[in-house]
């Protein structure tokens, strides 16, 4: 049994940034499916892991987390002699500017992408009517925060620094499903930010995280 345990499930977008982080680095792990239909996430034994009632929860030994951009920043730091560095050697200056696109990510571009994640993919999974209207008001709010990461894709080759970094991982997942809908007009009326993201989709690690939403042959 491998030491690293997920519980979560490959279609979430927060075990998804796990799952691809564990990839990066190489690492053996087990991902062990918690049944959201059933709401198990909500009882126990899950409820003790993730005290939020949400996945993924993550252990490693003794280490018990349950957020994925603290499980990432984790995995980055204890294993950063494993597989890919997930911060860009350098000094604290250059530590600093990843850490504060990653703050980016998660105080700026995730809230309106989730948002409008949930109207254009999981809302019709759910059988529930897409509004178009807020469609409209997320797409416009989204499209000014890729205004500044236009900007900033014109300096650096990465959000972070010039390599892949934290700040680049953690919006794989709410890109990728955006970029299946018609909402992926945001992003391509950003010449910059869509280079970026097909550097980043074309990563290994990405890839091994989306076979595992392939059913079994």
């Amino acid at each position: 049994m491998a030491g690293i345990k997920v519980y979560g499930v490959p279609f979430s977008t927060a075990t998804m940034r796990a799952l691809v982080a564990l990839y990066e680095k190489g690492l053996d792990f087990e991902l062990i499916p918690v049944d959201l239909t059933t709401g198990a996430h909500k009882q126990e034994p899950h409820i003790s892991r993730n005290p939020f009632g949400l996945v993924p929860a993550f252990e490693d030994g003794d280490v018990k987390l349950f957020e994925s951009r603290a499980i990432t920043q984790y995995l980055a730091e204890e294993y950063n002699d494993k597989g890919n560095q997930l911060f860009c050697p350098g000094d604290k200056v250059v530590k600093a500017t990843t850490r504060q696109w990653m703050e980016v990510e998660g105080q700026h571009f995730e809230p309106t992408a989730m948002k409008l994640t949930f109207e254009r993919v999981f809302k019709p999974m759910l059988g529930m009517t897409t509004d178009p209207a807020a469609v409209e008001e997320l797409e416009g709010k989204l499209g000014k925060v890729l205004d500044v990461y236009e900007k900033r894709l014109g300096e650096s080759e990465y959000l972070g620094c010039g390599c892949f970094t934290l700040a680049d991982l953690h919006h794989l997942p709410v890109a990728h499903y955006l970029m299946g809908t018609d909402s992926k007009k945001v992003f391509q009326a950003h010449p910059k930010v869509s280079a970026w993201l097909a550097k980043i989709f074309a990563r290994e690690a990405w890839a091994k995280v989306l076979a595992l939403q392939k059913p079994p042959q």
